[in-house]
């Protein structure tokens, strides 16, 4: 008889077994990836590892995607598959604040404040931009990578998280202990400046428009679109489109986005083991395909970011700004399984318009920065219109 355990297994299998993008499934044979040698996947009796308890089988499941050699197509427990859909309908439940790593001196990195979210528990704790989180519930955070700290910091609502806290402008580390809420979050963040200030040498007083995307969620292109309509009647004569530690979201969200200001050309490629199947293209529906436009860029621009980087970029309808993006060139789908968890299963490679595979290696920037001036740039509308007017503010235009 096979057990509800196995059943459960077996659903990860077969998403896997139907939709990856590799058919050789890294060299293995993957009916024979789970069970053992000589068992057909339905004959789950003779697996090599336990599934007494559901707590074993989701273990079975990450070791199965495991042997695939590919850190994207993974397991989500039902709390974090739940997180992640809240995530991407633009709410989560946790502490309300944005992170990112940034590089200290000595090669350390740290988990730093980017923005608390307005209202939120962070804010009100007294938590600001540029602090640095030191650790959460005791776990040192340098150990951890930016995914790993997303799932401390969210949690279920009304649940508890200590983070200790070093103020940005130096001073002792402090303890706070945050209760995690619903937070809605603003996935995009305009301003329009007043002058270019020095991003633009010898041209300063042409009004500037500056557009952070920190991820692509189903309220983005909406909110991109209101954004670009806004700064082309205030009178913007340059754009910079922030996509920094933008670690991507909705692949459709990404590539929407592309078509409000290319009116024609390609926007991506997408691939599989095959080659090439399908293309997608600008429809010449550009909000704006000629304002002179930037896109700031850095290691944490990913996914759909670097899909939105590359067409750009390969164009001829931006230049790009910053240091080598992510690399990571695979869309992932999400398969729910019966007991509200899921397998996240890579489904295709793009490739940039000019047919770059980008997977590992990022798109390289035509104006190289250096991380600490790129650290030092601002990554909010306000603070980055008065960034502007200063020296550090390197050449853009």
């Amino acid at each position: 008889a096979v057990t509800q355990e196995q059943l459960l297994f077996l659903e990860a299998w077969r998403a896997v077994d139907r939709a990856y993008v590799d058919k050789k499934f890294n060299g293995q044979n993957w009916f024979k990836a789970g069970p053992a040698a000589g068992c057909s996947p339905p004959c789950l009796a003779c697996l090599p590892v336990p599934m007494g308890s559901r707590a074993e089988t989701h273990e079975a499941i990450r070791v199965l995607l495991a042997s695939l050699g590919d850190p994207f197509t993974r397991f989500l427990a039902p709390e974090q598959y739940t997180a992640l859909r809240r995530s991407t309908a633009g709410s989560v439940t946790g502490v309300g604040v944005e992170v990112s790593f940034s590089s200290q001196q000595g090669g350390s990195s740290s988990l730093v404040v980017i923005s608390p979210a307005p209202g939120g528990p962070a804010e009100r704790a007294g938590i600001r931009p540029g602090d640095q989180i030191l650790s959460i519930d005791g776990q040192d955070t340098s150990t951890l990578s930016l995914y790993a700290a997303g799932n401390l910091l969210q949690g279920p609502e009304g649940s508890e998280v200590v983070l200790r806290v070093r103020p940005s402008g130096g001073g002792a580390p402090r303890d706070l202990s945050l209760t995690r809420q619903p937070i809605q979050f603003n996935p995009v963040d305009s301003a329009l400046c007043s002058t270019s200030g020095q991003l633009a040498p010898g041209s300063s007083e042409g009004r500037l428009g500056y557009i952070r995307v920190a991820t692509f969620s189903k309220q983005t292109s909406e909110k991109v679109r209101a954004a670009l309509l806004t700064l082309r009647e205030q009178g913007a004569q340059r754009l910079v489109l922030d996509v920094r530690n933008n670690g991507g979201g909705l692949f459709p969200s990404g590539v929407e986005v592309g078509r409000m200001l290319l009116n024609s050309g390609d926007i991506v490629l997408i691939a599989d083991s095959d080659g090439v199947r399908d293309i997608y293209s600008a429809q010449g529906s550009a909000i704006d395909p000629s304002t002179p436009l930037v896109v700031l860029a850095n290691r944490g621009t990913a996914s759909a970011s670097e899909v939105l980087a590359g067409a750009l970029k390969d164009n001829g309808r931006a230049e790009v700004a910053g240091e080598s993006t992510f690399g990571k060139g695979l869309i992932q789908t999400l398969v729910e399984l019966s007991d509200g968890s899921a397998v996240a299963v890579t489904v295709a490679m793009y490739q940039t318009p000019a047919g770059i595979d980008i997977n590992k290696i990022g798109i390289a920037p035509t104006i190289p920065l250096q991380p600490a001036q790129l650290a030092d740039i601002p990554l909010s509308g306000e603070a980055f219109c008065r960034f502007a007017q200063t020296e550090q503010a390197p050449r853009l235009f």
